[in-house]
């Protein structure tokens, strides 16, 4: 067969209960869509799953990235969930969905969406990488350790077809504007930019020298697109593996250490990156603390091959121990920074209308009255 296509696209669109699950009704009508769109011809393969209160289809077809009638059935699945939602009176009930209808491409409309369009290898694994009460800059740090980081991917060392290592492309969100960095040689200029992942994300890792991609992310940023807080962005991933890029253990590697990633409750607030089971993906504790997931693949002629669970393994246990004993101590800051988000980031939350409502306390310090000079004179003798 010719080039195939993985589609990782999510959405947000109703909560059970509040922000902590997909009720099990909304997947029941993604999965019978996607079975119709499989047996009309439309799709190769797909397959539902949630992270969070995040539906996520995994569908492979022919049509390739922003292929239109691909995302025209995202789009009509994810507002045949929101039907379910509203029926149910789920919490955020079409949250991510901030257009009005679909205009033929589903980005820039509110769901999250990495594609990636490959030749299928004689064996293709693959891992989808699901977040949630997080924002597309969680993959930064993950992405950087498994193809720039000798310490966490030994193939860069000592396999010859990785030696020469990997090409970034990095996407400026505030700016829309994107630059291609290549590892190992400009690594320090790389960590300039992707250690500000609030504003740097990675979107994309090529294989050094060509258009072959290993990597994929979605950059959606809500509070961007829609203007205002609509809730966290809690991104998706697609990395492939092996025959020539990191192996499986070196792809899962990065989540042994619980990060500290912005989102959390009401998206004010740094937490710990948790890998969780695909059956524990349901945030509770302060609305976290924040999550990922792993679904793994291989693809047979275009077919899903899986998920398996690949972040659910005891070998994770450790790590889950360690970002709740993170959650221990972040919590204990409550409102104060860093547990709460630097002020810049707080202006993408519901943080203006307080700031808007207490502006009037406010006086110029250069206006302070003779007697308040004078009292603070004889304070100081």
């Amino acid at each position: 067969m010719g080039k195939v296509t993985i589609s990782a696209i999510k959405a947000d669109i109703g909560g059970f209960v509040g922000h902590s699950a997909v009720h099990p009704e909304m997947i029941e009508t993604a999965e019978g869509r996607v079975r119709d769109a499989i047996a009309n011809g439309l799709l190769i393969d797909g397959k539902v799953n949630s992270c969070g209160d995040d539906v996520n289809l995994v569908l492979t077809h022919e049509h390739g990235v922003d292929g239109e009638r691909v995302h025209e059935f995202a789009w009509d699945t994810f507002m045949a969930c929101t039907e379910v939602a509203k029926r149910l009176h789920l919490y955020g009930a079409g949250q991510d969905l901030l257009a009005d209808s679909f205009s033929g491409n589903i980005r820039g409309a509110g769901p999250g969406v990495a594609e990636l369009e490959i030749e299928e290898r004689p064996s293709e694994p693959f891992v989808v990488f699901a977040a949630d009460k997080t924002e597309p800059g969680a993959w930064n740090l993950p992405l950087y350790k498994m193809f720039a980081d000798p310490f966490n991917t030994a193939g860069l060392v000592i396999d010859p077809s990785m030696h020469d290592g990997f090409t970034f492309e990095v996407h400026d969100l505030f700016e829309s504007r994107s630059a291609m960095f290549d590892a190992p040689e400009e690594l320090y200029d790389l960590l300039v930019y992707i250690g500000t992942p609030s504003r740097f994300v990675i979107k994309h890792v090529f294989r050094k020298g060509g258009n072959e991609p290993a990597a994929v992310t979605s950059t959606q940023r809500l509070a961007l697109i829609a203007g205002r807080y609509v809730g966290k962005d809690d991104p998706i991933m697609i990395v492939r593996a092996q025959s020539g890029l990191p192996a499986i253990g070196e792809v899962l590697e990065p989540f042994a250490y619980p990060h500290l990633v912005a989102g959390w409750m009401r998206g004010s607030h740094h937490g710990p990156l948790m890998p969780c089971s695909l059956e524990a993906n349901t945030p509770a504790r302060f609305d976290g603390p924040p999550r990922v997931t792993g679904m793994g693949f291989q693809l047979a002629n275009g077919r899903l091959v899986g998920p398996r669970d690949m972040l659910g393994d005891i070998s994770f246990d450790r790590a889950r121990a360690t970002a709740l004993e993170v959650t221990d101590y972040m919590r204990r800051m409550g409102p104060f920074e860093p547990e709460r988000l630097p002020m810049d980031e707080m202006e993408y939350t519901t943080m203006p209308a307080v700031s808007e409502k207490l502006a009037g306390r406010w006086t110029p310090i250069d206006a302070l009255t003779p007697v308040t000079l004078a009292t603070e004179s004889a304070d100081v003798e």
